[in-house]
């Protein structure tokens, strides 16, 4: 089982830049990819970023390319997406995930991002 807690969301101008935090505890032997999913009332949990954990290796969603950018403390076992930029449409619960690759075993809570226009 892992635990995952996310932190550093709120309320933000368009513009304006968060950095969302997830740390990982418990058997994170596992969790070789790391990543960042959000959800808007009525829509399906999209993807927004992923990061392997050993090799460093990211990728994207077209919407936030070149404005986020998702990175990760080995030491602290914690996960970041750095958001600049951010649109009205950014707006979302987000969330942290982990898993061995073929899919995504472990959810954190979810943290609220809300960019004002």
């Amino acid at each position: 089982q892992v635990q995952l807690v996310e932190s550093g969301g709120g309320l933000v101008q368009a513009g304006g830049s968060l950095r969302l935090s997830c740390a990982a505890s418990g058997r994170t032997f596992s969790s070789y990819v790391r990543g960042w999913f959000r959800q808007t009332p009525g829509k399906e949990r999209e993807f927004v970023a992923a990061i392997t954990w050993t090799g460093g290796i990211t990728s994207y969603a077209d919407s936030v390319r070149g404005r986020f950018t998702i990175s990760r403390d080995n030491a602290k076992n914690t996960l970041y997406l750095q958001m600049n930029s951010l649109k009205p449409e950014d707006t979302a619960v987000y969330y942290c995930a982990a898993g061995p690759g073929s899919n995504w075993s472990d959810w954190g809570q979810g943290t609220q991002v809300t960019v004002s226009s």
